[in-house]
């Protein structure tokens, strides 16, 4: 039954608290009063449909609930109806669709209007009712169908019909063979070749700046030469001499960064056609990232997807076997399961 309605700010209704007991309640009042409201309420609680302009003028939202208790639980439902935007329902405090409002209170609520639809007429509900009276334990039967539902898309996952595997497998060899012929190494590729183009694109400007570091280090009066002077006027002078321990570091330094300077320079080459090979082959890249995943990682990983994909399909025959078998045995479940079904809503049912 309904034990609690609340409404607010629905139509000509401010504000409602109404409180129902056991056996008939009967609401009256004159026309304009608000009993038709109620009724609407009633009616968008289980499900029916909303329409802004329900929403009392100058209101943001209507909002009602309602608390139903039966011998077996309480319910309690919300609906909430927007002056502007979709409305939304709730089971239990719990966000919920519109739909689950209505299996919600299937069995509870029954609305009656003058020429308005009967629910006690519908076979669900009628079903609902006379499980409910008998008792009748559903759950296996849900279970066989949940059971055939999982295993009917399982075999639709494997590939559909013949055609639609034989396209699947030639768009996956294609994708396959395309990634194999670019011979991708490893995900960080790009980033060491984008460094080479840099490298490249101005190799030239790059050799001239390791030559003047060069120079500026080594030349008489450099910037080694002045190093060197300031840790011998030090000398071994006590206040300075931890100063010219780290001098004598950064000298170290200085001559390995020299060694290095005249190494780095000597290895860059003037390459304009390795230069384009790079950037030919960095376009290459771009392009499978595009088709294939947002980055080299994710390209290498559809590649190992399409691999498997294309071994399940080249085991259909065999798996789809196997699942015939298993989906057989479920359907022979589910048979057993509604028989049962059956025999107790017929024990249930009055003659």
């Amino acid at each position: 039954m309904l034990a609690e309605l609340h409404i607010e700010n629905l139509g000509v209704i401010e504000r409602l608290d109404l409180v129902l007991g056991p056996g008939l309640t009967a609401v009256t009042g004159e026309t304009g009063a608000g009993k038709t409201m109620i009724v609407e309420a009633l009616e968008l609680l289980v499900g029916g449909r909303a329409d802004a302009t329900i929403v009392r003028p100058g209101a943001t939202e209507a909002r009602i609930d309602g608390r139903f208790v039966d011998a077996a639980r309480e319910l309690v439902l919300t609906r909430v109806v927007p002056a502007d935007g979709r409305s939304r329902a709730y089971v239990d405090g719990r966000p919920a669709t519109v739909g689950a409002l209505a299996d919600a209170t299937i069995g509870i609520v029954d609305l009656h209007g003058q020429h308005a639809h009967q629910s006690l007429l519908g076979a669900a509900t009628q079903r609902h009712a006379l499980d409910r009276f008998g008792g009748v334990d559903l759950e296996p039967l849900r279970a066989a169908r949940a059971r055939l539902t999982e295993l009917d898309a399982e075999l639709a996952a494997l590939g559909g019909d013949e055609r639609a595997r034989a396209r699947e497998i030639d768009l996956l060899r294609f994708q396959v063979d395309e990634l194999d012929a670019a011979g991708l190494a490893h995900p960080d590729e790009d980033s060491e070749l984008e460094r080479l183009e840099d490298t490249l694109a101005d190799a030239v400007g790059h050799r001239h700046a390791g030559a003047e570091c060069h120079a500026a280090l080594v030349a008489d009066g450099g910037g080694r030469d002045a190093v060197a002077m300031a840790m011998a006027a030090l000398g071994d002078r006590a206040p300075f001499r931890d100063l010219a321990v780290r001098l004598g570091s950064a000298l170290a330094d200085l001559d390995d960064i020299v060694a290095e300077l005249r190494s780095v320079a000597d290895g860059i080459d003037d390459d304009p056609q390795r230069l384009a090979e790079v950037r030919e082959r960095r376009q290459l890249l771009r392009d499978l990232c595009r088709k294939y995943g947002d980055d080299l990682g994710a390209v290498l990983d559809f590649r190992d997807d399409a691999v498997a994909r294309l071994d399940e399909l080249a085991r259909f025959d065999q798996r789809a076997a196997e699942l015939d078998v298993v989906r057989a045995a479920a359907v022979d479940g589910e048979r057993v399961a509604a028989s049962a079904v059956g025999r107790a809503r017929r024990r249930a049912a009055p003659d």
